[in-house]
């Protein structure tokens, strides 16, 4: 079949520029190209540690954002949240309160976050926990610190102290979580765990544990012990740090 002037070619693939509308769309490549290529090399030949936590935060944004300087992006997410840490915590509708950041790198922004929880929580899986605690701490940080309502986790173990379940019980308000002890040991129970460690945050970002806190965790070791459940400890994560209940001599 002959070919007409509909079937040209020319009309789906517009024809080279010319040598001077090249020159001109090289000279307007936009400032930020040449730092991003340097950023990368920094990263691959120095590794993260040589980069400040904004910059480490604009590379990450090179992929979310590519077609905008992410420098003033990244530093407005650090003087808003604080750290990177609370920046891939913070909840997306915060996020999007950013200049700069819309619904998709909100979204994107907490991809990553999930991503660095499961990493945390592949080194504990399967574990004994007692004695991988620091990795637990972790974990236990980047799933619960920058949490705005209080959440309560459970820990479920076996005779060996592995991992069986990681469950979050209950979630509350700004400053107050339900617990009900009887249900904490009939979930036990039903996964045969011999062994729990209790986790909850405090929004406030302070750990330190409350009379009620106290109060609650030794109401579930009485409730636990007549049916061989141990409670290991009872872990507050705050987003300065953490407490444990065991460690302060508090049960």
């Amino acid at each position: 079949m002959a070919k007409t002037s509909d079937d040209d070619e020319r009309i789906f693939f517009p024809e080279r520029p010319t040598q001077s509308i090249a020159k001109a769309k090289s000279a307007e490549k936009p400032h930020y190209h040449g730092h991003r290529d340097r950023l990368r090399e920094r990263f691959a030949a120095a590794g993260p540690d040589a980069l400040p936590d904004y910059e480490l935060l604009e590379l990450l944004l090179f992929r979310l954002i590519p077609r905008a300087d992410t420098k003033p992006v990244a530093k407005a997410l650090l003087a808003r949240f604080g750290t990177l840490a609370e920046v891939l915590g913070a909840p997306a509708a915060r996020l999007e309160e950013v200049k700069g950041i819309g619904p998709a790198v909100a979204l994107d922004l907490k991809v990553v976050a999930a991503t660095a929880q499961r990493m945390a929580r592949g080194e504990i899986i399967d574990r004994e926990l007692m004695s991988t605690w620091t990795q637990l701490l972790e974990y236990c940080r980047s799933a619960m610190a920058f949490e705005e309502r209080e959440q309560f986790r459970i820990l479920f173990l076996d005779k060996k102290n592995a991992l069986i379940a990681d469950e979050v019980q209950q979630v509350g308000t700004v400053d107050h979580t339900p617990v009900y002890p009887r249900e904490v040991v009939k979930r036990a129970l039903e996964l045969s765990a011999t062994a729990i460690i209790l986790v909850h945050n405090h929004p406030s970002g302070d750990p330190t544990p409350s009379r009620a806190d106290i109060e609650m965790t030794k109401l579930i070791i009485e409730t636990a012990k007549p049916l061989g459940i141990a409670i290991h400890d009872h872990i507050i994560i705050g987003k300065k740090g953490h407490a444990s209940m065991k460690g302060l001599l508090l049960i």
